[in-house]
């Protein structure tokens, strides 16, 4: 009788669980990872280090580069086949210096117009490796790999490992790269860590709250992310490297800064007013942003961070029929239905969470209860998402859980975009008067 009692106890303890739990419960989570240790490799002064590519405007691309010869040319060959170089661009250059530290020389080079879909080889300063990149198509489908959050940690090199494996045409990361925080090497380790990835196919990139790095009276917030990472903020209008937006394929790409102003009389409030007035549907049927702090959470990090930003931004999103907005910041993955002002809205935004990259301060295991009725899907483990864009109708969305070494897809939805559900429709009563505030002065 006691063992028949017990085992009674132990299944209503399982359904509780079961229940209450904010994970998979069938998912037992591997242990967290250390820190990544680059040993010493020196190189010749004028060898390209870190490089990344970004896109810059219509069929251009801007080649990045870490050089320690302060001599060495911002030169970059390239061409079409291996090792024959028919083109060449000069760039620009800068540096800079944190308190002891004393940057390299780092190299942002524009080359193009290229074709579409087209594998370029290059090298970077007339010498050294040969890298090679493939240009985004010009038509759907197109291909995004989105993770935040990444840092270097064994559960990062996971993470890149497993958006290798996908094919891709364009990396999107809401925020948190290096995990430097004041120790300006770890932005240099952290460049020969994604080298591999970032130099084939464009990495676009948007601030968080570990890229501030701001020392009052002494340094000035952003100055390593700036001069590093230079994204096409003046291709688009923008007059701050924190903000920006771009096209490919299909498909209108804001990026927003979470940590410089977004009020209405806000540079950025303007910027991002008169970008969504410009976008063409019919050119770009999808419009997606990116920032760092996610608005809708459900979990205890970071509960409510979002709120003022979600506030003044929020109704003029959802005025331009903005289709999926992906965040970083809380290190959980968490997607929601389509939702605006705190409640499903059919021509709401779909919102993702995808700060869980592998950053090295572990993951958010605690969510709310209950769940928000907005709320789909939630589960603090590490991993990256993969966007399809299949045709200006239909996308397919899956995260892709690191499970241990190998990369399992735990969860996956086909969106449907707001183009061809009718709500941006100006006929449509509600949703043409939130039009107005586009227009409005």
């Amino acid at each position: 009788m006691e063992m028949e009692t017990e085992k009674l106890m132990l299944v209503i303890l399982t359904v509780f669980l079961s229940i209450s739990a904010t994970v998979r419960t069938d998912y037992v989570r591997p242990q967290p990872r250390k820190t990544l240790e680059f040993p010493w490799n020196p190189k010749h002064p004028s060898q390209p280090q870190q490089v990344h590519i970004s896109l810059a405007g219509e069929k251009h691309m801007r080649i990045s580069w870490v050089t320690d010869d302060k001599s060495a040319s911002s030169i970059v060959e390239y061409g079409t086949s291996p090792g024959k170089y028919t083109l060449s661009a000069e760039g620009e250059s800068t540096s800079y210096s944190y308190l002891f530290y004393s940057s390299g020389k780092i190299h942002h080079t524009v080359i193009g117009p290229l074709e579409d879909d087209t594998v370029y080889f290059y090298r970077c300063g007339g010498q050294g490796p040969e890298f090679h990149l493939k240009t985004p198509p010009a038509q759907f489908p197109v291909t995004f790999a989105v993770a935040g959050d990444l840092g270097q940690t064994g559960w990062t090199k996971t993470t890149l490992d497993h958006i290798d494996q996908c094919k891709y045409d364009v990396h999107l990361l809401p925020g948190d790269l290096s995990y430097a925080d004041y120790m300006q090497h770890l932005w240099d380790t952290f460049g020969e860590l994604v080298q591999p990835l970032a130099s084939a196919r464009p990495w676009m990139v948007t601030e968080g709250n570990h890229e501030k790095e701001k020392i009052l009276l002494f340094m000035d917030a952003f100055q390593s992310y700036n001069a590093r990472w230079k994204m096409p903020f003046e291709e688009s209008g923008s007059t701050s490297n924190l903000y920006y937006s771009f096209e490919v394929a299909g498909v209108h790409v804001i990026m927003l800064g979470s940590y410089t102003d977004y009020d209405e009389l806000s540079d950025q409030y303007s910027w991002l007013k008169a970008d969504l007035s410009m976008v063409d549907r019919n050119k770009t049927p999808w419009l997606i942003v990116l920032f760092h702090v996610p608005w809708y959470n459900s979990n205890h990090a970071h509960q409510g961070e979002g709120d003022e930003m979600m506030v003044a931004m929020e109704p003029l999103l959802y005025a331009a029929g903005v289709d999926i907005i992906l965040a970083g910041h809380v290190h959980a993955y968490e997607r929601s239905k389509r939702v605006y002002k705190g409640r499903s809205d059919p021509c709401g935004a779909v919102h993702i969470t995808v700060g869980d990259g592998g950053n090295r301060e572990g993951l958010a295991q605690k969510f709310l209860h209950p769940q928000p009725e907005w709320s789909l899907f939630r589960e603090a483990s590490f991993g990256h998402g993969e966007l399809k864009i299949v045709n200006s109708t239909h996308a397919f969305w899956s995260w892709h859980r690191n499970d241990d070494d190998e990369p399992v897809r735990s969860d996956e939805v086909w969106i449907t975009s707001l183009l061809s559900s009718g709500c941006l429709a100006v006929a449509d009563k509600n949703y043409g008067s939130s039009r107005k505030i586009l227009i409005s002065p």
